[in-house]
């Protein structure tokens, strides 16, 4: 005998949403499906349709690529290349970067680093969540919905350059973003009215990508690939086995993608690059204009050097001098200096170590020494620097650096592949992927009998996906058999040695949310008090999801009786209602929509009812890992 009690989850980060409009989508919909590579420059999309390969999407400019830049003013949106040609106009209503402060709280220091960016903007603090939002005219603009903004114009230029509706998409996120960071971003996916099929991460995207187009090349002797990828704000190295595997079942052998180990940094890439060479701008603009006031002072002045700058660097990947020239700088001067790569590489050149460590970040994880590398691969527009090439080549003693992946369209076309697996109307090729979920996740919870030294309760910590685990990840059900009363659990991640003491603190809260279970008291009280009861335990059922977020499918107390009651049991097992409730406020319209995601992912995966002839009636439970507690 089973029944169902009362859960509430405290994610004390989630956005509450003030509106969530369901949308009823065309059978024309259901048939195409994008992916979006969110950068934090840069965004790219995607697009699969019926009797189109996969393909590049191009702007309303025409480019592949767009920046990720969004320009928030009274009614007027503009984003993309529409925005950058205005963002030196309209400084103070330009928004960037926006993807490396989604789920962070204000103490964080990325936030810190961010506000020293971009000291233009206009910050404020949301107290009852405690996150950085903007204050913009005066309307106060949180990160979330910023990032659905320009989630939306993405859905609205690929149906453009589609000419259908698209919605489903799965949007690629850095593999470090923790719990905290990858359910704002889901959120704002909801708000842009996105059928998310996945989040997935951008190394496993890019890996996919290579695989994907490269079948005939893996077999069954397996391959390794390190995948460098320097993005404007982070810097990742994955490595990936490519391997044949015979599928028992069907007696074929498909190829097989298995993460091994990654290294990262939250804080390093492209753009600190750029503004060292602004900040090498600004120098010898003091040194040879007289002004009267200081060209840092001026946030419109300081926007030009900023592109002049990431021009120059461009430019400077390619050839050894240049020229960088802005009109009208600052109080009616123009600025004009000619610039040397080595002038550049002297600039940056003590960021050495900091781009190298995660590679042997990611080696370490993966058990490997360089020399069991077969390829090193570049990614992202920062790996164009030829400094940060001679790097990873001086690191892996003189080996050939790859560069046979589209810098700028391997994550966005490795991503659509997914999305064409998991969207209705496509038949892919089977090509198996192991991703990683690098980060521990335990559940710590005070004991209601044991006692430590201080003769309190003794805190418990059970890991239930600990690191390394593969994504999605089977179903863990931890069992408790001495909690007779109402009680709480927190799910929290676990230790982290690997991680360095600043980048703990990037990474923020270890918390992920606290778990209430209500109804204990009454249902253990009014059924134990029937003769032969007998109180077997409660059981708490896990998932993680293929987007690598946490979902708690509900908890449940399990009472024995004889077996001539049989009867009785029957009519008492009725399920009661209300698994979730959330202290977060969301809307009506939200937490039906979130109850009907939580069934769909419980009908996908094996389930089994078994009554016993003996005294026990099993109850009907997720197939997965069972832990007792």
């Amino acid at each position: 005998l089973s029944y169902r009690l009362t859960i509430t989850m405290n994610y004390k980060y989630i956005l509450c949403l003030a509106t969530i409009v369901s949308t009823f989508f065309t059978s024309d919909a259901s048939l195409a499906a994008m992916s979006i590579d969110f950068g934090s420059q840069w965004i790219k999309m995607a697009l699969v349709k019926p009797g189109v390969p996969m393909e590049m999407v191009l702007n309303e400019e025409a480019h592949r690529k767009t920046p990720n830049l969004i320009i928030v003013k009274d009614n007027e949106r503009l984003f993309g290349d529409a925005a950058l040609a205005y963002s030196v106009k309209y400084w103070k209503n330009s928004f960037t970067h926006l993807v490396d402060l989604l789920g962070k709280k204000i103490n964080n220091p990325i936030i810190s680093l961010y506000k020293q960016r971009f000291p233009h903007l206009k910050f404020i603090v949301d107290d009852a969540r405690d996150v950085l939002q903007f204050d913009v005219d005066g309307e106060n603009y949180s990160i979330e919905s910023i990032v659905a903004m320009i989630l939306k114009r993405c859905r609205e230029v690929v149906e453009k350059f589609a000419k259908q509706p698209v919605r489903d998409v799965v949007i690629t996120v850095p593999v470090f973003f923790n719990q905290a960071e990858r359910r704002a971003l889901v959120a704002a996916a909801k708000i842009a009215e996105l059928n998310l099929l996945q989040l997935l991460n951008d190394h496993t995207a890019a890996g996919l990508n290579y695989g994907a187009f490269r079948r005939r090349e893996i077999t069954e002797n397996a391959q390794t690939l390190l995948i460098y990828d320097v993005g404007a704000t982070k810097v990742t190295a994955s490595v990936l086995e490519y391997v044949l595997v015979e599928e028992k079942k069907r007696g074929e052998k498909d190829p097989v993608m298995t993460t091994l180990g990654v290294g990262y940094s939250r804080i390093v890439g492209g753009f600190e690059i750029t503004q060292r060479l602004r900040d090498i701008f600004v120098s010898d603009f003091r040194k040879t204009k007289k002004t009267k006031t200081d060209i840092t002072e001026n946030p419109r002045s300081m926007a030009k050097m900023l592109q002049e700058a990431e021009r120059v660097k461009i430019v400077l990947s390619a050839n050894v001098n240049f020229t960088a020239q802005i009109e009208n700088v600052h109080e009616e001067q123009d600025f004009t200096m000619s610039v040397t790569r080595a002038m550049l590489e002297g600039a940056i050149r003590d960021l050495e170590v900091k781009l190298v460590q995660p590679i042997v970040d990611a080696l370490k994880m993966a058990d490997l020494s360089p020399e069991k590398v077969n390829q090193v691969v570049l990614m992202g527009g920062g790996s164009r620097v030829p400094l940060i090439q001679e790097f990873v080549q001086k690191f892996f003693k003189k080996k050939e650096l790859g560069k046979f992946l589209n810098t700028d369209e391997a994550i966005a076309m490795g991503a659509v592949y997914q999305a064409a697996h998991l969207s209705k109307g496509f038949k892919v090729k089977r090509f198996g992927v192991r991703d990683l979920q690098i980060s521990p996740i335990q559940v710590d919870f005070i004991s209601a009998h044991s006692k430590d030294e201080t003769g309190t309760g003794r805190l418990i910590h059970r890991p239930i996906y600990p690191m390394k685990s593969f994504v999605p990840a089977s179903k863990k059900v931890l069992s408790f058999t001495s909690f007779t009363e109402d009680f709480s659990v927190n799910v929290n991640y676990g230790e982290m040695r690997e991680l360095s003491t600043d980048q703990l603190m990037e990474f923020g809260s270890l918390n992920i949310s606290e778990i209430k279970i209500d109804g204990v008291t009454d249902v253990y009280l009014r059924e134990t008090a029937k003769e032969g009861t007998i109180f077997k335990g409660i059981k708490i059922h896990f998932d993680l999801d293929n987007s690598g977020i946490l979902h708690v499918d509900g908890a449940e107390m399990l009472l024995e009786q004889p077996s001539k009651a049989e009867s009785t049991l029957a009519s008492l097992a009725e399920k009661i209602t209300g698994l979730f409730s959330s202290n977060n406020k969301m809307d009506e319209t939200q937490e039906k929509n979130e109850e009907s995601l939580k069934s769909e992912e419980i009908n996908d995966k094996s389930y089994s009812s078994t009554n016993t002839a003996g005294n026990q009636t099993k109850i009907e439970k997720p197939t997965g890992d069972n832990v007792s507690l």
